[in-house]
C-alpha cells in the first residue's frame, strides 16, 4: 500500500472515521481519535481489539485506505 494513499486517509479522517467505526466496531471513538487515519496506529488498535496477527491486521487496514482513498 502506498504511503500516499494513508497520506490522503489522514487528511480525509474526520469525513472516513463513521466508515472506520463501521468496520471496526470495536474500536472506540478515542482509538479513532488517536489513531488519526495513520496506518501503524490502526493496525495496532485492530490487532488489541480483535486479536489478529499484524499481517492481517495490515491487510485489512490497507484494503479500508483503498476503500476510501479511492
Amino acid at each position: 500500500m502506498s504511503s500516499a494513499n494513508w497520506d490522503i486517509l489522514a487528511g480525509k479522517w474526520k469525513q472516513v472515521r463513521g466508515k472506520a467505526k463501521e468496520r471496526w466496531g470495536k474500536l472506540t471513538d478515542d482509538d479513532l481519535d488517536r489513531a488519526a487515519g495513520h496506518r501503524d496506529q490502526l493496525v495496532g488498535m485492530i490487532q488489541e481489539k480483535y486479536g489478529k496477527k499484524r499481517k492481517e491486521a495490515e491487510e485489512e487496514a490497507d484494503r479500508f485506505c483503498e476503500s476510501v482513498c479511492d
